[in-house]
């Protein structure tokens, strides 16, 4: 029995070698008829006989290519059009776009061993790609996904890369990036003046430059490296002087997994990440035989590492005694990851003595995305490169929402029917550099998604960026949300919780409703609504912004707010060389001068630090906390320090018994390392005595919590917290998917916005009966 059917198939089924796969398919069952890219996803026409079509449909869900995503596949019946053949036809560009965007793919095996086989046409070529691996969301111009909208558009195809792509049989059928040494993107080495070092291998001569100590810019995928012999002090520290980043550990790249071994701890999980298609930044420990250079990751107990994921960075590595070099983005501090030859130029003189460059535009820049195993789940300190834009499923309709995110580690985040598509990582808000670089990404993805501008969502802190940003879009209503709430609603949204949960949000600042900085909270409710049912006593920040560029002035003020005369005196006895200034930190307390009131895990973590000498001036975001962490070992149960639940309006937690323990430890001497592991312990034990003593005064309530904030990056208290509170029979929930940090900001907070739409609308509905 024949038939014939239409079939829709929507999800990442463009740039993944979807069409050859549903060609080569539909010959394995003799199946005649079309497949299309269109505007929705793949289309299909299909005819031939009834079991044959189901085979098909069968093997078309479960053995689709990898990098695929199927999200929906539609089934009709349709006319028989007496079709003796089965064809890809040209793409259709027409309707509203349901397109999944395919994202950037590490070289795979198959074109690993083409580009090292010596036979092979492409052998070394560093542009080898085929439909499951290499450049897809960096360089598409428009959609749908074909070569004339991408920036391989200028490069024409040979013979030998024509017949391969129209090929069905072939696994670079229809591979937009197809490329070869005749008619593809070439690689030059320049030097600091621009002018082309003379070479007939530019990537051996580029490999030997660093094998002599020199600082090169690498072009790759997303934007420009940094890059230098890992192993070699020297040239570690020169790179760090001529970039401005004195202590801020550096990302390197590993020739293997065996080079990786040889430095830090591996367990299977951290392996799989880093082979991944993805292919990101691992944040390891490092182990015993750790043998790089002093000035990668300075005072750190890990280090951050990724494997070659292009093939010109494989070439980095062949027959070369390199083994692991520094892979940093190559940006002026503060500003975002440079992607423009021209720009790199500019900026780059004082840094890079060479330059490794090829022809292949970069549209789209993306920063490499950073991940670590935390306490057994997967933990992104930075979403991107592999992973953006790929979508996240809800249950509801968001179309129309798009939410701004914060002022740090900024993110966008964009609704459309029932998938959230949450931007790259663009960084922090601090220049027009970066804001231009986030409103040309947000308006391409928005003209691709194609959807109304109905709610524009923003951070409610008056002062951040975004409050202006969504003013200049014309949505019909521009919705606040509160820091907090928005953390909690994105881990929520995440796990698919229903009703109501428990909030821990621990991170450095977060407007608080209450004109305060918040940032060490216990939230109860659901994305709707929520209730503030704890928090941190506030402490002063005289200066304000000053006070977390240096930590010290935190430390001080701190102990002078929470025990006067005899704060001033200890504050005095441990910051020596402060005396004077500590005495005007007293004064401007006590005058209320230019200063701020602020309850955040984030400057708790900063004054502890800092009373330990650990961090007395950060020179990037996070470094004291980072550093006190890195001494806190979680293999140990450490004995807490004294302090307080005062259940008067607003359950607070006060830790001003603890600080001045902490401060007399470290005047007698004692170690670091044990006063750090006792204070993140009484971090610990605090909030699960007070989410205990909350819970029993509300029996009634959810025994399910969510913990968010970027200080949940910290596997101490990620990993204690969630053991306590299971042990007292709670559910407990961590973000896996998005960082629990403000790159998740967005996220959250378009769900809050989607919560009060369904809200709205369910009233509206009832008042209209």
């Amino acid at each position: 029995m024949d038939t014939a059917v239409k079939i829709a198939v929507r999800g990442r089924v463009q740039g993944v070698g979807f069409r050859p796969f549903v060609f080569q398919l539909a010959d394995k069952y003799q199946l005649s008829g079309t497949v299309q890219n269109n505007m929705d996803g793949v289309k299909i026409h299909l005819e031939g006989a009834l079991v044959n079509v189901q085979a098909f449909l069968s093997e078309l869900k479960n053995k689709a290519p990898r990098l695929s995503k199927i999200y929906e596949i539609l089934v009709e019946e349709a006319d028989s059009q007496k079709l003796t053949e089965f064809t890809i036809i040209p793409s259709e560009r027409i309707g509203t776009s349901m397109l999944v965007i395919p994202i950037d793919s590490a070289v795979c095996d198959d074109c690993l061993n083409e580009m090292n086989d010596p036979k092979d046409f492409r052998y070394q070529y560093p542009f080898i790609n085929c439909t499951q691996c290499g450049p897809r969301y960096t360089i598409i111009e428009e959609l749908p996904y074909d070569r004339p909208y991408t920036s391989m558009k200028s490069f024409s195809m040979c013979d030998d890369c024509q017949r391969e792509y129209e090929d069905p049989t072939n696994r670079r059928h229809h591979a937009q990036p197809i490329a070869c040494p005749k008619c593809g993107p070439i690689v030059r080495l320049l030097d600091v003046n621009g002018l082309e070092v003379d070479s007939v291998t530019p990537i051996k001569a580029a490999v030997q430059l660093l094998k002599e100590g020199k600082i090169l810019s690498i072009k790759g995928i997303g934007g420009y490296h940094l890059c230098c012999d890992a192993r070699n002090e020297k040239a570690v520290a020169v790179l760090r002087k001529r970039k401005n980043r004195p202590s801020r550990p550096l990302a390197v790249m590993a020739a293997s997994i065996s080079e990786v071994e040889g430095h830090a701890e591996l367990d299977r999980d951290e392996r799989n990440l880093l082979k991944s298609p993805e292919s990101p930044i691992v944040v390891l420990k490092k182990n015993d035989q750790y043998s790089l250079a002093d000035s990668v990751a300075p005072g750190m107990s890990t280090i951050g590492v990724m494997l070659p994921y292009t093939p010109l960075h494989h070439l980095l590595f062949t027959d070369s005694d390199l083994s692991c070099l520094v892979m940093t983005s190559a940006n002026p501090s503060g500003m975002p990851i440079l992607f423009k030859d021209e720009d790199a130029f500019q900026y780059l003189t004082t840094i890079a003595d060479f330059y490794l460059v090829h022809n292949r535009e970069i549209l789209h820049p993306v920063d490499d995305s950073v991940v670590q195993m935390n306490d057994g789940k997967l933990d992104f300190l930075r979403r991107s490169r592999g992973y953006v834009p790929d979508p996240f499923s809800t249950s509801q309709d968001v179309t129309g929402i798009v939410s701004f995110g914060g002022q740090q580690k900024t993110t966008f985040t964009i609704g459309r029917n029932e998938q959230i598509f949450v931007g790259l990582h663009i960084g922090d808000l601090e220049n027009i550099e970066t804001i231009d670089h986030y409103k040309q990404e947000l308006e391409h993805l928005l003209r691709w998604i194609d959807i109304p501008k109905t709610t524009a969502v923003i951070d409610a802190h008056p002062a951040y960026h975004v409050q202006n940003l969504a003013k200049e879009y014309k949505f019909d209503e521009i919705l606040e949300v509160q820091h907090h709430h928005a953390h909690m609603a994105a881990c929520m949204e995440e796990h698919q919780i229903s009703g109501k949960a428990y909030g821990i949000i621990l991170d450095g600042t977060g407007f608080g409703l209450d004109g305060n900085i918040w940032g060490f909270e216990i939230l109860y409710g659901d994305p709707f609504e929520f209730e503030r049912i704890a928090h941190l006593h506030y402490t002063p920040l005289p200066g304000g912004e000053k006070c977390i560029r240096e930590p010290w002035r935190n430390a001080a003020a701190m102990l002078i707010s929470l025990h006067g005369e005899e704060g001033i005196a200890i504050a005095k006895a441990i910051f020596t060389d402060k005396l004077s200034e500590i005495d005007i930190l007293n004064a401007m307390i006590e005058r209320n001068v230019n200063t701020v009131y602020a309850g955040t895990c984030g400057r708790l973590f900063d004054a502890v630090s800092a009373l330990c000498g650990v961090t007395k001036v950060s020179s990037y975001d996070g470094e004291a906390a980072i550093k006190l962490a890195e001494l806190a070992d979680d293999r140990i149960l450490f004995e807490p320090y004294p302090f307080e639940l005062m259940d008067k309006e607003l359950l607070t937690i006060n830790f001003s018994k603890m600080v001045k323990e902490i401060a007399l430890d470290v005047i007698t001497g004692k170690e670091v390392k044990t006063i750090s592991g006792r204070f993140h312990e009484t971090v610990v034990q605090a909030i699960v005595s007070a989410l205990v003593y909350l819970n029993e005064k509300n029996p009634d309530a959810e025994k399910t919590v969510v913990l968010s904030g970027g200080s949940f990056h910290n596997r101490y208290l990620r990993k204690r917290i969630t053991a306590e509170l299971r042990e007292r029979s709670f559910k407990v929930f961590v973000p896996e998917r998005v960082p629990c940090n403000d790159g998740g900001l967005s996220y959250g907070q378009l769900i809050v916005a989607a919560a009060k739409r369904s809200v709205n609308q369910c009233a509206l509905e009832y008042q209209q009966r």
